[in-house]
C-alpha cells in the first residue's frame, strides 16, 4: 500500500453543512490555504460561508465532510454530486450509529471523526475559524479503515488547528459519554432541580451554576439525538456517576479535586503509520500533532 506523504498536493475539501461546525472548519481550513467548497440546504448558510471563500456547490470531492445533525447523517448526501473517489467523512458526536449508516453504505472510502469542539450555540452565525484550534479531534481507525483516507483526514483535521486522537468507534463512545453526554444530562438535571428550587435559587446562581449547566443552552433535539444514539455507553457512566454521588461527600470531593487538578506534562512521540501503534498512542491518551513521511509526531501524557 502506497501511503500519501506530506510533499504530494493535498486534495480539495467540501464541507456539507455549514452551521456551526461545518462553518467553522470551512473557514479555518481557507485560513490555512485548503482549496474548500460546501453545501448547506440553508440559503443564508450558503451565502455566509461565500463570504468566507468558500465554494458553494453541490459537485463534491476530494475529502466530503458531514456536518450535519446525527438524524440527518444518513441522508446528507443525497441529491449531491459526490465524485466515487471521495474520502468522506463525519464530525458526528456518536461514531457506532454513523458507521453502521453511512459506513456501511461507503464502505473503506469512510472514516468517522469527531471534533471535541463546539459551543451551545448553533447555526452559521456560530462559525468561528478558531473553533478547532487546540482541539482534540478523534480519528476512527477500524479494521477495515483504509489507512490513505484516514492520513487525508487526518490532515484536515491537522489543517484546522486540531490535534488527531486514533480510536475505535466502541472506544469513542464510551469515551465521550463519560466527558460529554454525561455531562448534558447533568447540566440538564441541575437546571430542571434548580427551577424547582425557586426564583430566589435561580436570582441568585452565579458562575459554579452558570458554568455547570452551560451545555444544556444547545438544542434540545441534538442533545436528546446525541444521547440516545449512544444510549448504552451514556447509561453505563450515569450509572458511574450515581456510584460515586453516594460516596461520603468529603471522600467525593478529595477524589474529584484530586482528578480535576492532575498535572500531566506531555513528552514528545514518534509513531510509525501503523493501525495498532497509532491506537496505542490514543488509548494512552495522547495525541498526533504533525503529518511526516512515514511517521507522526505527537504526544503522550508524562504523568
Amino acid at each position: 500500500m502506497t501511503l500519501p506523504v506530506p510533499t504530494m498536493p493535498k486534495p480539495p475539501v467540501a464541507v456539507v453543512g455549514l452551521g456551526q461546525l461545518g462553518g467553522s472548519l470551512a473557514a479555518a481550513l481557507v485560513a490555512a490555504g485548503r482549496e474548500v467548497s460546501g453545501w448547506d440546504v440553508d440559503p443564508a448558510a450558503r451565502d455566509a460561508a461565500a463570504a468566507r471563500g468558500v465554494r458553494t456547490t453541490r459537485e463534491l470531492g476530494g475529502v466530503v465532510v458531514l456536518a450535519v445533525p446525527l438524524p440527518a447523517m444518513a441522508d446528507a448526501l443525497d441529491g449531491l454530486d459526490v465524485d466515487p473517489a471521495a474520502t468522506v467523512t463525519d464530525l458526528g458526536s456518536v461514531k457506532i450509529p454513523v458507521l453502521a449508516s453511512v459506513g456501511a453504505a461507503l464502505g473503506d472510502r469512510f472514516v468517522g471523526g469527531h471534533p471535541m469542539a463546539g459551543t451551545e450555540r448553533s447555526g452559521h452565525g456560530a462559525t468561528d475559524p478558531g473553533l478547532f484550534h487546540g482541539a482534540r479531534w478523534a480519528l476512527c481507525l477500524e479494521p477495515g479503515t483504509d489507512l490513505r483516507r484516514w492520513l487525508r483526514v487526518a490532515e484536515v483535521a491537522l489543517d484546522a488547528g486540531a490535534e488527531v486522537v486514533p480510536v475505535t468507534a466502541a472506544e469513542h463512545d464510551d469515551a465521550v459519554a463519560a466527558v460529554s453526554h454525561v455531562p448534558h444530562l447533568l447540566a440538564a438535571a441541575l437546571a430542571a432541580a434548580a427551577g424547582e428550587a425557586g426564583a430566589l435559587a435561580l436570582a441568585l446562581a452565579a458562575g459554579s451554576f452558570r458554568d455547570g449547566t452551560r451545555v444544556i443552552g444547545s438544542d434540545p433535539a441534538l442533545v436528546t439525538a446525541m444521547v440516545e444514539g449512544n444510549a448504552g455507553p451514556t447509561a453505563a457512566a450515569l450509572a458511574r456517576v450515581r456510584a460515586q454521588l453516594d460516596r461520603p461527600w468529603p471522600d467525593l470531593v478529595a477524589t474529584g479535586h484530586e482528578v480535576r487538578t492532575a498535572i500531566a506534562g506531555r513528552r514528545q512521540v514518534r509513531v510509525p503509520l501503523d493501525r495498532a501503534a497509532l491506537l496505542a498512542l490514543g488509548r494512552t491518551g495522547g495525541a498526533v500533532t504533525q503529518r511526516l513521511a512515514a511517521f507522526v509526531e505527537g504526544w503522550v501524557p508524562d504523568r
